[in-house]
């Protein structure tokens, strides 16, 4: 009836809705829950089409909410946590409004209100006033808004919010019957009245599902095999048993008598039933009683709850163990880069003094080759001023 697949919604730099996907066949009824500030009611927002997501997509019987609203539309009906119904109309006139907003035809309308009046036990206060209503009353008003026109899927967000402990009982037997003609996801902080209602629970927390399972198959894996047991020994003999017995995580005992019981839980996965029996066998103590422990939905809520928080933790703890070691590399990098320039500087500075050095060694050879050139200059110059002065001599001669 509805696939919600890889949804997100972003506000800014927080993620409400964190890449979620579930499919909700018909005549299904799933319980939504979440703690406060979870993402139920954004997720919800998009599913009915008030909001659009970040990234994802939800298809309403084959409709797409974003491509195809008017179609995907007709078939939700929407029951927000403020019902919103007109406080000067009538139940009837406040029906009647809704079916013209949604289209319903001249000739269907009178059956159909009915119908859904009686659905939603509305039937002896139909003339009446919405704002003289009890809390109640009203609720069954916004109810019966969402039921008008006879979508496939109604999306009731904290229905019993607000009511006395009869009406949430008679809203629960509502919702119920709903069942059996409509798919209906229920958002509610009231476990006791997901349990009471739901075929299937989702469990969401920080944007994120960390549940979905059937009612009764929710506490599978979660926190282990739980047994019950009665022994005809005192508790102390049990204590001891029981501690010796490694497949047993933790237990605990009581005595009344010379009976005495204890509530064991065993390792994930591991049915400790058999094993208990065998050492009570052996040490010739009778165990008169044996049986599995069901976990209630507030003990699973929070084992789930808690569980995921200790997963972001680690996460976030191994993130900041990531970005340290990334830094020990940069530094060691930029180390490693320093040195190098330092060699690099080093052999700069060689290769400038051997270039000075040999500058300096050809400046000398420079400078003596000219030295002999101009001795050699010098010893001419004297060998010709001395012929000069023979041959004068000569010339004097004759």
């Amino acid at each position: 009836m509805i696939e919600v697949k890889n949804l997100t919604k972003k506000f800014g730099k927080i993620t409400a809705v964190d890449n979620i996907s579930f499919t909700v066949n018909k005549g299904e009824i799933v319980g939504f829950l979440g703690p406060n500030g979870a993402g139920k009611s954004t997720s919800m927002n998009i599913m009915t089409g008030f909001i659009s997501a970040t990234e994802g997509t939800v298809t309403i019987d084959g409709y797409d909410i974003l491509e195809e609203p008017e179609k995907a539309k007709k078939q939700i009906g929407y029951l927000p946590e403020n019902p919103p119904v007109y406080s000067d109309m009538t139940v009837t006139e406040y029906l009647e409004f809704v079916c013209d907003l949604k289209g319903v035809k001249k000739s269907e309308r009178q059956e159909m209100i009915g119908d859904i009046l009686r659905t939603v036990r509305l039937s002896e206060v139909r003339k009446r006033i919405i704002k003289n209503l009890s809390k109640g009353y009203r609720q069954r008003v916004g109810l019966a808004q969402a039921i008008v026109g006879y979508p496939g899927l109604l999306i009731l967000d904290e229905p019993t919010v607000g009511l006395d402990p009869g009406q949430v009982l008679e809203m629960r037997e509502v919702i119920r019957n709903l069942g059996e003609k409509h798919t209906v996801i229920l958002s509610s902080h009231i476990l006791q009245e997901v349990n009471a209602v739901c075929d299937r629970i989702i469990i969401i927390n920080k944007g994120r599902i960390v549940a979905d399972s059937p009612a009764e198959r929710l506490s599978d894996g979660i926190v282990g095999n739980r047994v019950y047991i009665e022994a005809k020994t005192d508790k102390e003999s049990l204590e001891e048993l029981l501690t010796s017995l490694p497949d047993v995580k933790s237990f605990t005992a009581d005595e009344k008598g010379d009976i005495s019981s204890a509530e064991c839980v065993g390792d994930e996965g591991c049915d400790i039933r058999e094993s208990l029996f065998d050492l009570f066998s052996s040490k010739g103590i009778a165990l008169l009683v044996i049986k599995p422990v069901d976990m209630s939905l507030e003990e699973i809520f929070m084992n789930v709850i808690n569980g995921s928080l200790e997963e972001e933790e680690i996460a976030a703890e191994a993130a900041i163990k990531a970005e340290e070691k990334a830094s020990e590399n940069n530094e060691d990098i930029s180390a490693g880069e320093d040195s190098a320039e330092g060699e690099d500087a080093a052999d700069s500075e060689d290769s400038t003094e051997g270039e000075d050095a040999a500058d300096s060694d050809d400046s000398a050879e420079g400078e003596d080759i000219a030295d002999g050139e101009d001795s050699v200059a010098d010893d001419d110059s004297a060998d010709m001023n001395d012929k000069a002065k023979e041959d004068g001599e000569d010339d004097g001669n004759l």
